[in-house]
């Protein structure tokens, strides 16, 4: 039995003179690195590394494997999946398992490591095994859309349509170098062959029954992002006002220590704005209701940060769940 399950077992959170171990697998890409850094930061996790020259040795990995508490797969889907079978392998040795990858994000074996998504969804996290890491467009857009389905604004077999722009971290090793090198367009629609590797989660886990369409585009900046969700009142069943969906995300999301419902913007006067930026380097969702009641239509808007709520900050939310710590304690 691990240090944090011995832990968990008493009823207590990890003490700091019995720090929880954890492996992170793939430290050296954008995820890994962002989620050894705030790692490093709390400094109340032991983190364990295997010799650079043995980390594709099968023996070796699950050597040290077996001697962590959790395990942290910040991999391609193939060698994640390479790496969950061999932990399947492991028995009573085996370490809890967060997979950063697409591979598991809709398996029925493994719980979807958005702790927002229910109310019972962070307490699901605790108890689990296997949590996979949600996308940072999917972790936008089902957190507009669920909320609204279960409440029984949105049906379920709506036609919804997302967009949604990130900065160019998230977008992979050649995509970040040729931004940075000054080469990629200022701005850039991409997926629209619609099929974006995102899609399946988001129609799972927003409980909808029709596949959403799903458009992102990529900015000429690092990090950060809008996930937005257009809506015509009127097709609505209950012909809900812009006040009726903020008080539905307002009461799912009240007391939460990373989500915050923003205040409702009936910005047909004003003329609503808003940038991808602010929440760089935070683990923050903001969701915000843009409406305009005399034309009866409404945009929902998720503001976050890629490499943070969408990345490496959910990750470590979800790790400490995983190990038994509160999940108001330790991230900004």
């Amino acid at each position: 039995m691990t240090m944090s399950e011995t832990s968990q077992m008493q009823g207590n959170a990890p003490q700091a003179s019995v720090k929880p171990s954890v492996f992170v697998d793939g430290a050296s890409g954008t995820t890994g690195l962002g989620i050894r850094e705030r790692l490093d930061q709390l400094g109340d996790i032991a983190v364990r590394s295997i010799d650079p020259d043995k980390r594709k040795d099968p023996a070796a990995k699950q050597a040290l494997m077996a001697e962590v508490d959790l395990v942290i797969l910040c991999l391609p889907d193939d060698a994640a999946k390479e790496t969950v079978a061999l932990i399947d392998t492991m028995g009573s040795d085996a370490p809890k398992v967060l997979d950063a990858s697409t591979a598991f994000r809709v398996a029925p074996d493994w719980t979807y490591g958005f702790p927002e998504l229910a109310p019972d969804q962070a307490d699901k996290i605790r108890h689990a095994r296997k949590v996979a890491n949600p996308g940072c467009y999917p972790t936008g857009g089902i957190a507009l859309l669920r909320p609204l389905v279960d409440a029984g604004l949105l049906p379920a077999d709506y036609p919804v349509t997302i967009n949604a722009v990130s900065g160019y971290s998230g977008g992979g090793k050649s995509m970040i170098e040729s931004y940075e090198n000054g080469t990629a367009p200022a701005f850039e629609l991409y997926g629209l062959g619609l099929q974006h590797k995102h899609l399946p989660e988001t129609q799972r886990y927003s409980n909808l029954t029709r596949r959403p369409i799903f458009v992102p585009s990529v900015g000429n900046f690092r990090q950060g992002m809008l996930v937005s969700v257009p809506l015509h009142l009127d097709t609505l069943p209950s012909k809900p006002s812009g006040a009726d969906l903020h008080a539905v995300l307002e009461k799912r999301y009240a007391g939460s220590n990373y989500v915050k419902v923003m205040p409702l913007d009936n910005s047909a006067a004003k003329g609503g704005r808003i940038e991808p930026e602010a929440l760089n380097e935070s683990n923050k969702l903001e969701l915000y209701v843009f409406a305009n009641e005399a034309l009866r239509q409404a945009v929902l808007v998720a503001r976050l940060d890629n490499l943070g709520k969408g990345a490496s900050g959910a990750a470590v939310q979800n790790m400490r769940l995983m190990l038994g710590f509160p999940d108001s304690v330790g991230l900004r």
